[in-house]
């Protein structure tokens, strides 16, 4: 169960959509062409030599989304698995086959959201959303709190926005939302508009200013993840038993504030930005460690955790002559987090119909802090020779340095950097068939989870270098997108958990490679009628990695990756005219994956699906949305606090609503 209350305002000057110099939009190609991932500066995805796809906020409003596994329901080798150690409200993102709560970077309106710290999924408001913009594969240039496996950048609308709507929505398990997006005032040449929402889920001009508040109050009551015996998931647990003590909970208030302002300066365009972010967290929650009747069979925590981080990025970017562009720049991320908690022990019944009463402690004996500083300093440079061959790379110096509890200071420094081309073997008019290929090394510091396990120290950074080829294919008269792509990537220090003292630590994991295939497709057979596929093979394995278990040193080397599934697949209709009749239908594949190291438990493959219907009027849309129709209970993803303890896939919800403009 979750309870969110977002509120969100966004401030522009002049009236001019921020980012709003897209290039004009093929007829028959709706979706916003404007990324910003890879180089900072708008550009069309089959441009870029990296695997890119934008999901316009009018096509997610389309399908009813309300979470980020819904929104990348037909992203390309994506993942999203539901819930997880941060609660209901959520998610743990797959790419590449990797799924690690930190291996990815989430921006939001160009802030890392989450800081230096862990992507701050459960607070992200998908309300009001412009765009969503996906990268496969790091991005190891322009963000210091980098990413080794993808980026999500979340894009809401801007303060100039006029138009205004209302919904109201409720479903299965006493789900229930309502929000309003409108126009907020004007004060000269400032403009401004207001995004609010709550829910309960049982489940361009040449110079503008802009600024962006963001406030977040999160009340969830956590779900038990399930542990596994021998080869799978124990059959002496219930599903959906609950394990956590009576009045469990995982709450968190936030709050952002971010600015900044673009404008000519020295031949180029300046932009300037930054961003404060304060995040308190209580959480009291526990786990089955014991899968019997006797007493003390559960563990829990009880924390207070307090994170402050403040992010400014400033770039120039110029055109000296057309073949060339330059962007050079500097940013620094600062971030401090402490946790204050205790640890008990307290007796559950196995059936889990009902919770035990625990009194929360009341001294706090045990502590997590990490200090954070990340400053770095890039450029890149892209080359256009001939109009068919477009030629990039870019360098970072990062100096990261961190500290944790009473231990001294760490720091790296560290030169991560990009390469990549992309040909135009034929083009004509709106189509064109081009190969890209890129190279892209990256340095990251370890994740810190606020662990009331003994300080283990600083982690060494994890590094990675990745490899990257494909074709990006447009036909039809800009009706149908193709892009078909091959990736490897060789980890270093991969950050996994582990138990120590019976709570959960991080460990960093020797070495570790990734390599795949993906392919995928879009195609609008009618103005209002697109349909949208994928396919992706993930083939992740050990490559040198000793773990104990049981006191036994073991070498994992040749292993699958835990919980990669080796085939993932997507496709999806959707059909929304202006007015009448509306409907989409959403289905995915995840392929078998070993729940363990050892590779010892291999979980089948499984499939969903998502449907909706809907109709529209002038000012007014009505829906009815079905999730997980199909109703598996899958183990979608493993615990990093529960030692071998999996969450399953969500039962099925319903939930209907109206929407209204005016």
């Amino acid at each position: 169960m979750r309870d969110v209350s977002t509120l969100v305002v966004a401030f522009l000057l002049p009236a001019a959509a921020k980012g709003s110099a897209q290039e004009p939009q093929q007829p028959a190609q709706p979706i916003p062409p404007v990324e910003v991932i890879a180089t900072k500066i708008p550009e069309r995805p089959h441009d870029v030599a990296a695997s890119i796809e934008v999901f316009s906020g009018d096509e997610l409003r389309a399908r009813g989304v309300t979470s980020l596994k819904d929104a990348l329901a037909l992203a390309t080798g994506v993942a999203i698995a539901p819930g997880g150690d941060a609660g209901p409200a959520s998610a743990v993102p797959e790419f590449w086959g990797v799924r690690e709560f930190d291996a990815f970077l989430l921006v939001v309106d160009g802030v890392p959201w989450g800081g230096a710290f862990n992507p701050a999924i459960s607070t992200l408001s998908l309300q009001d959303v412009e765009r969503i913009e996906v990268m496969r594969g790091p991005a190891p240039v322009t963000y210091g709190a980098t990413s080794f496996v993808g980026v999500i950048h979340v894009v809401h609308r801007s303060g100039g926005a006029n138009d205004r709507s209302a919904e109201i929505r409720g479903g299965s398990f006493g789900s229930g939302a309502v929000s309003a997006d409108l126009p907020f005032g004007s004060l000269g040449q400032w403009k401004s508009r207001l995004s609010g929402d709550f829910e309960r889920e049982g489940f361009r001009d040449d110079r503008q200013t802009w600024f962006s508040a963001d406030i977040n109050v999160l009340r969830q009551e956590p779900a038990s993840p399930y542990p596994r015996e021998g080869t799978g998931l124990s059959t002496q647990v219930p599903l959906d038993a609950n394990y956590n003590p009576a009045d469990a909970f995982l709450n968190e208030n936030r709050f952002a504030l971010s600015g900044g302002l673009e404008r000519p300066l020295l031949g180029a365009t300046w932009a300037t930005m930054a961003s404060y972010t304060f995040s308190g967290q209580s959480l009291f929650r526990g786990f089955l460690t014991d899968i019997s009747n006797t007493p003390n069979n559960a563990s829990g925590s009880r924390e207070d955790i307090d994170i402050n981080d403040v992010y400014a990025d400033t770039h120039l970017a110029w055109q000296t002559i057309p073949q060339l562009r330059f962007l050079a720049g500097a940013d620094a991320l600062f971030a401090s987090g402490e946790g204050r908690g205790a640890t008990f022990t307290y007796t559950v019944p196995l059936e889990g119909s009902t919770q035990t009463a625990v009194a929360e402690p009341t001294t706090f004996d045990k502590d997590a802090g990490s200090d954070r500083r990340f400053l770095g300093a890039y450029g890149s440079v892209e080359w256009r020779p001939i109009s068919r061959l477009s030629v990039n790379g870019g360098v970072r110096l990062n100096a990261t340095t961190e500290s944790r509890g009473e231990g001294a200071e760490v720091t790296h420094t560290r030169v991560s950097g990009a390469l990549g081309a992309i040909f135009g073997i034929w083009e004509q008019d709106a189509d064109h068939l081009r190969v890209f290929a890129n190279y892209r090394n990256t340095f990251k510091p370890a994740a810190f989870d606020f662990s009331l396990a003994e300080n283990e120290g600083v982690l060494d950074p994890e590094t990675s270098r990745s490899y990257e080829a494909g074709i990006k294919v447009r036909a039809a008269g800009g009706r149908l997108d193709v892009e078909a792509s091959a990736f490897r990537m060789d980890f270093e220090n991969l950050v996994t958990s582990t138990i120590v003292n019976n709570q959960p630590a991080l460990i960093n994991a020797g070495k570790t490679r990734f390599k795949g295939v993906e392919l995928e497709s879009d195609f609008w057979l009618l103005n209002a009628l697109s349909a949208r596929a994928s396919y992706s093979f993930h083939d992740g394995k050990f490559v040198d990695f000793a773990q104990d278990f049981n006191g036994v040193p073991t070498q994992l080397a040749g292993n699958r990756f835990e919980m990669s599934a080796r085939h993932v697949a997507s496709a999806g209709l959707t059909f929304v005219p202006d007015r009448g009749l509306t409907g989409n239908v959403v289905f995915n594949y995840t392929g078998d994956r070993f729940l363990d190291m050892r590779n010892n438990a291999l979980a089948p493959a499984f499939s969903t699906i998502d449907a909706g219907i809907g109709y529209r009027t002038g000012r007014a849309e009505w829906r009815l949305d079905g999730r997980n129709l199909t109703n598996r209970r899958d183990a979608v993803s493993e615990s990093e606090f529960g030692d071998a303890q999996y969450y399953r896939m969500p039962a099925r919800t319903i939930q209907t609503g109206v929407a209204v403009r005016y």
